[in-house]
Protein backbone atom coordinates (compact mmCIF):
# COMPACT_ATOMS: atom_id res chain seq x y z
CA UNK A 1 0.00 0.00 0.00
CA UNK A 2 1.27 3.44 -0.92
CA UNK A 3 -0.51 6.47 0.46
CA UNK A 4 0.35 10.07 -0.34
CA UNK A 5 -0.04 11.89 2.97
CA UNK A 6 1.26 14.98 4.68
CA UNK A 7 1.91 14.30 8.35
CA UNK A 8 2.46 17.37 10.51
CA UNK A 9 3.02 16.68 14.23
CA UNK A 10 2.41 19.46 16.76
CA UNK A 11 4.76 22.44 16.33
CA UNK A 12 5.63 22.27 20.04
CA UNK A 13 7.47 19.02 19.44
CA UNK A 14 10.27 20.56 17.42
CA UNK A 15 12.43 23.67 17.22
CA UNK A 16 12.61 23.50 13.44
CA UNK A 17 10.39 21.32 11.24
CA UNK A 18 12.57 18.29 10.37
CA UNK A 19 10.46 17.34 7.37
CA UNK A 20 11.13 20.71 5.72
CA UNK A 21 14.85 20.23 5.05
CA UNK A 22 17.30 17.51 3.94
CA UNK A 23 19.16 17.75 7.27
CA UNK A 24 15.96 17.36 9.28
CA UNK A 25 14.84 14.40 7.22
CA UNK A 26 18.27 12.87 7.70
CA UNK A 27 17.83 13.18 11.47
CA UNK A 28 14.55 11.24 11.28
CA UNK A 29 16.08 8.68 8.94
CA UNK A 30 18.88 7.89 11.41
CA UNK A 31 17.05 8.44 14.70
CA UNK A 32 14.47 5.68 14.21
CA UNK A 33 16.82 2.71 13.67
CA UNK A 34 19.32 3.95 16.27
CA UNK A 35 16.70 4.45 19.01
CA UNK A 36 15.11 1.12 18.13
CA UNK A 37 18.50 -0.61 18.23
CA UNK A 38 19.92 0.72 21.53
CA UNK A 39 16.75 1.80 23.35
CA UNK A 40 15.48 5.18 24.50
CA UNK A 41 17.54 5.22 27.72
CA UNK A 42 20.89 4.82 25.95
CA UNK A 43 19.94 6.99 22.98
CA UNK A 44 21.62 10.43 22.96
CA UNK A 45 21.89 13.25 20.47
CA UNK A 46 25.66 12.76 20.55
CA UNK A 47 25.28 9.16 19.36
CA UNK A 48 22.75 10.25 16.73
CA UNK A 49 25.09 12.95 15.45
CA UNK A 50 27.94 10.44 15.22
CA UNK A 51 25.72 8.06 13.26
CA UNK A 52 24.82 10.90 10.89
CA UNK A 53 28.37 12.20 10.57
CA UNK A 54 27.23 15.60 11.85
CA UNK A 55 27.67 17.78 14.94
CA UNK A 56 25.49 17.39 18.02
CA UNK A 57 24.39 21.02 17.74
CA UNK A 58 22.83 20.16 14.37
CA UNK A 59 20.34 17.85 16.09
CA UNK A 60 19.54 20.46 18.76
CA UNK A 61 18.61 22.91 16.02
CA UNK A 62 15.64 20.65 15.31
CA UNK A 63 14.72 19.07 18.67
CA UNK A 64 14.96 20.40 22.21
CA UNK A 65 15.58 16.95 23.72
CA UNK A 66 15.22 13.25 23.03
CA UNK A 67 11.82 13.07 24.75
CA UNK A 68 10.39 15.55 22.23
CA UNK A 69 12.02 13.56 19.43
CA UNK A 70 10.39 10.34 20.66
CA UNK A 71 7.01 12.07 20.88
CA UNK A 72 7.50 13.42 17.36
CA UNK A 73 8.22 9.95 15.99
CA UNK A 74 5.23 8.44 17.78
CA UNK A 75 2.99 11.25 16.52
CA UNK A 76 4.16 10.52 13.01
CA UNK A 77 3.36 6.83 13.54
CA UNK A 78 -0.11 7.44 14.99
CA UNK A 79 -1.01 9.69 12.09
CA UNK A 80 0.33 7.12 9.63
CA UNK A 81 -1.85 4.40 11.18
CA UNK A 82 -4.93 6.64 11.03
CA UNK A 83 -4.40 7.38 7.35
CA UNK A 84 -3.77 3.68 6.70
CA UNK A 85 -7.08 2.77 8.36
CA UNK A 86 -8.95 5.38 6.32
CA UNK A 87 -7.30 4.07 3.15
CA UNK A 88 -8.06 0.42 3.94
CA UNK A 89 -11.76 0.91 4.76
CA UNK A 90 -12.51 3.50 2.08
CA UNK A 91 -14.76 1.18 -0.04
CA UNK A 92 -16.19 -0.90 2.81
CA UNK A 93 -19.85 -0.46 3.76
CA UNK A 94 -20.17 -3.11 6.47
CA UNK A 95 -19.09 -1.53 9.80
CA UNK A 96 -18.05 -4.91 11.28
CA UNK A 97 -15.73 -5.50 8.34
CA UNK A 98 -14.41 -1.95 8.82
CA UNK A 99 -13.52 -2.77 12.42
CA UNK A 100 -11.80 -6.01 11.44
CA UNK A 101 -9.71 -4.17 8.85
CA UNK A 102 -8.95 -1.36 11.30
CA UNK A 103 -7.81 -3.85 13.95
CA UNK A 104 -5.53 -5.62 11.48
CA UNK A 105 -4.12 -2.28 10.35
CA UNK A 106 -3.28 -1.34 13.94
CA UNK A 107 -1.74 -4.76 14.57
CA UNK A 108 0.44 -4.83 11.49
CA UNK A 109 1.29 -1.34 10.25
CA UNK A 110 4.81 -2.29 9.15
CA UNK A 111 4.24 -1.45 5.50
CA UNK A 112 6.83 0.77 3.85
CA UNK A 113 5.54 3.89 2.13
CA UNK A 114 7.71 4.56 -0.90
CA UNK A 115 6.60 8.21 -0.96
CA UNK A 116 8.30 8.89 2.39
CA UNK A 117 11.83 7.57 2.02
CA UNK A 118 13.20 9.17 5.20
CA UNK A 119 10.86 7.21 7.51
CA UNK A 120 11.35 3.45 7.88
CA UNK A 121 7.84 2.40 8.94
CA UNK A 122 9.03 -1.12 9.79
CA UNK A 123 11.64 0.14 12.27
CA UNK A 124 9.24 2.80 13.50
CA UNK A 125 6.66 0.13 14.33
CA UNK A 126 9.30 -1.83 16.27
CA UNK A 127 10.19 1.38 18.12
CA UNK A 128 6.54 1.90 19.05
CA UNK A 129 6.29 -1.63 20.46
CA UNK A 130 9.47 -1.26 22.51
CA UNK A 131 9.41 2.37 23.63
CA UNK A 132 5.99 4.01 23.24
CA UNK A 133 4.95 3.86 26.91
CA UNK A 134 8.01 5.93 27.83
CA UNK A 135 6.55 8.84 25.89
CA UNK A 136 3.44 9.38 28.00
CA UNK A 137 3.93 7.40 31.23
CA UNK A 138 5.74 10.43 32.64
CA UNK A 139 5.24 13.04 35.34
CA UNK A 140 4.81 15.79 32.74
CA UNK A 141 2.06 14.02 30.78
CA UNK A 142 -0.72 16.35 32.03
CA UNK A 143 1.19 19.47 31.03
CA UNK A 144 2.06 17.97 27.63
CA UNK A 145 -1.55 16.97 27.12
CA UNK A 146 -2.63 20.59 27.68
CA UNK A 147 -0.10 21.58 25.03
CA UNK A 148 -1.81 19.26 22.54
CA UNK A 149 1.13 16.88 22.14
CA UNK A 150 -1.13 13.82 22.01
CA UNK A 151 -3.67 15.10 19.51
CA UNK A 152 -2.56 12.62 16.84
CA UNK A 153 -3.07 9.69 19.22
CA UNK A 154 -6.49 11.04 20.17
CA UNK A 155 -7.36 11.44 16.49
CA UNK A 156 -6.46 7.80 15.84
CA UNK A 157 -8.57 6.76 18.83
CA UNK A 158 -11.49 8.83 17.49
CA UNK A 159 -11.26 7.05 14.13
CA UNK A 160 -11.62 3.67 15.85
CA UNK A 161 -14.39 4.95 18.14
CA UNK A 162 -16.43 6.15 15.15
CA UNK A 163 -16.29 2.67 13.60
CA UNK A 164 -17.27 1.06 16.91
CA UNK A 165 -20.32 3.31 17.19
CA UNK A 166 -21.34 2.40 13.64
CA UNK A 167 -21.66 -1.19 14.84
CA UNK A 168 -23.47 -0.34 18.06
CA UNK A 169 -24.52 3.30 18.51
CA UNK A 170 -25.63 2.54 22.07
CA UNK A 171 -22.30 1.13 23.22
CA UNK A 172 -21.20 3.06 26.30
CA UNK A 173 -17.42 2.66 26.11
CA UNK A 174 -16.18 3.39 22.54
CA UNK A 175 -13.17 5.42 23.67
CA UNK A 176 -12.12 2.85 26.25
CA UNK A 177 -12.42 0.00 23.75
CA UNK A 178 -10.44 1.96 21.15
CA UNK A 179 -7.71 2.73 23.67
CA UNK A 180 -7.62 -0.93 24.72
CA UNK A 181 -7.12 -2.05 21.13
CA UNK A 182 -4.30 0.46 20.61
CA UNK A 183 -2.59 -0.41 23.90
CA UNK A 184 -2.92 -4.19 23.68
CA UNK A 185 -1.69 -4.39 20.10
CA UNK A 186 1.73 -3.09 21.20
CA UNK A 187 1.80 -4.61 24.69
CA UNK A 188 1.01 -8.17 23.63
CA UNK A 189 3.60 -8.05 20.86
CA UNK A 190 6.12 -6.79 23.42
CA UNK A 191 5.22 -9.66 25.72
CA UNK A 192 5.54 -12.16 22.87
CA UNK A 193 9.04 -10.84 22.14
CA UNK A 194 10.29 -10.63 25.72
CA UNK A 195 7.86 -12.10 28.28
CA UNK A 196 6.10 -14.90 26.38
CA UNK A 197 4.35 -16.35 29.44
CA UNK A 198 2.40 -13.08 29.68
CA UNK A 199 0.50 -14.01 26.50
CA UNK A 200 -0.75 -17.13 24.73
CA UNK A 201 1.42 -16.60 21.67
CA UNK A 202 3.43 -19.77 21.06
CA UNK A 203 4.75 -19.09 17.55
CA UNK A 204 6.36 -15.77 16.66
CA UNK A 205 5.55 -16.39 12.99
CA UNK A 206 1.83 -16.39 13.83
CA UNK A 207 1.68 -13.24 15.97
CA UNK A 208 -0.49 -11.21 13.58
CA UNK A 209 -3.19 -13.89 13.36
CA UNK A 210 -3.20 -14.40 17.12
CA UNK A 211 -3.44 -10.68 17.83
CA UNK A 212 -6.16 -10.17 15.23
CA UNK A 213 -8.24 -13.07 16.60
CA UNK A 214 -7.79 -11.91 20.19
CA UNK A 215 -8.66 -8.26 19.52
CA UNK A 216 -11.67 -9.23 17.42
CA UNK A 217 -12.93 -11.55 20.16
CA UNK A 218 -12.66 -8.76 22.73
CA UNK A 219 -14.21 -6.11 20.51
CA UNK A 220 -17.15 -8.04 19.10
CA UNK A 221 -18.00 -9.65 22.45
CA UNK A 222 -18.20 -6.15 23.95
CA UNK A 223 -20.29 -4.81 21.06
CA UNK A 224 -23.05 -7.42 21.13
CA UNK A 225 -26.30 -5.50 21.16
Amino acid sequence: MTVAIQISPNDSLFVKDPQASPTGRNILNHAIPLMQQIGFEKFTFKKLAERMGASEITVYRYFENKHKLLLYLLSWYWEWVKYSIIFNIRNIADPEEKLRLAIRTVIDSRKRNSLVDYIDEVKLYELVVEESEKAYHTKQVDEENKMGLFLTLKSLKAELSAIILEINPNYLYPNSLSSTILEMSASLRFYANHLPSMSDITEVSNIEEYLAAYHESIAFAALKK
